[in-house]
């Protein structure tokens, strides 16, 4: 009775985060980040080069877009049409742009990102423990098989065709597994870790990183009740994220008390400048953002580079 509750359980659980995982969908930029009719206008006008970044510049000063290509400049999608914000990837498969995108997983057909990473590290977690589970109940039968403990029919076959399967499956997730584990404790997705993001002043591979406890939060939330449920409960909104980057960025204005300037318009969702951890409404429990715009000093910054020049990535 014990062997059937649990077995039950680790299959629902299964089963509930790899559906969940297929059938979420991969959460894309808001209309903040797509340019306007107007911009796109321009910008196929204006020659590749400087004329082109000086547009995107335009698009994006008001939106919290603080990492850049190999090249330094604005990271920019010419088949969404989108300035891409921070951690944001175009899939090729997919077609689309996908928020804090990991990767495209064949196994459920779709694109791991910010929506439903949670899910797959569930369906991960869960499928690896089921494995492990009929591995472990199988194993008493397999040793049978063995020596010759079983009845002479085909179940026997069936007894050793299973514990080879769940085994060697259970090698394979367990692998899988503890690199996303590593992967989340470093704040990083696969795709960063091939290709560290780059920043204003410098790239920095542990850029995101604020540490192992609040990089779990991120990705799990603050309340642990949902923590082991596959139910989104992910902090932020997959635009703009926290960083660990203390220095002053050589293109922000100096502020007292060596606070950020925020934008001029205070509606606007976004800031203007980057969140530090200390500021971060993810992590913390701080205004929201168009709220600490509203109190803060006003501000406006421009891009001062000449040489940027603007680079597609997908």
């Amino acid at each position: 009775v014990v062997c059937l509750v649990a077995y039950h359980i680790f299959f629902m659980l299964f089963v509930w985060s790899y559906w969940k995982t297929i059938f979420t969908l991969p959460m894309n930029p808001s209309k903040e980040f797509h340019l306007s009719y107007s911009d796109k206008e321009s910008l196929e006008r204006e020659p590749r080069g400087e004329s082109q970044q000086e547009v995107l510049r335009r698009a994006a000063k008001d939106l919290p877009i603080y990492t850049r290509t190999m090249s330094g400049a604005i990271r920019y999608c010419d088949r969404c049409h989108l300035v891409k914000p921070d951690r944001c990837h175009h899939c090729s498969v997919c077609d689309k742009c996908i928020l804090k995108m990991d990767h495209h997983c064949p196994w459920v057909n779709n694109c791991v990102g910010f929506s439903n990473y949670k899910f797959f590290l569930l369906f991960l977690a869960y499928s690896l423990l089921y494995c492990l589970f009929i591995a472990a109940t199988d194993l008493q039968y397999f040793i049978k098989f063995w020596t010759n403990g079983l009845p002479d029919t085909q179940a026997k076959f069936h007894i050793m065709f299973l514990f080879f399967a769940a085994a060697m499956f259970s090698v394979s997730l367990s692998s899988l597994f503890g690199y996303h584990c590593w992967l989340v404790s470093k704040n990083k997705s696969t795709l960063e870790v091939f290709r560290a993001p780059i920043f204003r002043h410098r790239t920095d591979k542990n850029g995101f990183s604020l540490g192992f406890s609040k990089n779990l939060r991120q990705v799990f939330g603050d309340e642990k009740k949902y923590w082991l449920l596959p139910v989104f409960s992910s902090l932020g909104d997959g635009c703009s994220f926290p960083t660990c980057l203390v220095n002053q960025d050589p293109e922000q204005a100096s502020t007292p008390g060596g606070l950020n300037s925020t934008s001029k318009n205070e509606n606007h969702l976004f800031p203007a400048k980057p969140l530090r951890d200390s500021q971060s409404h993810l992590l913390t429990d701080t205004p929201s953002w168009s709220e600490t715009a509203a109190k803060a000093e006003k501000g406006k910054v421009g891009m001062s580079n000449p040489a940027l020049t603007m680079e597609n990535e997908t």
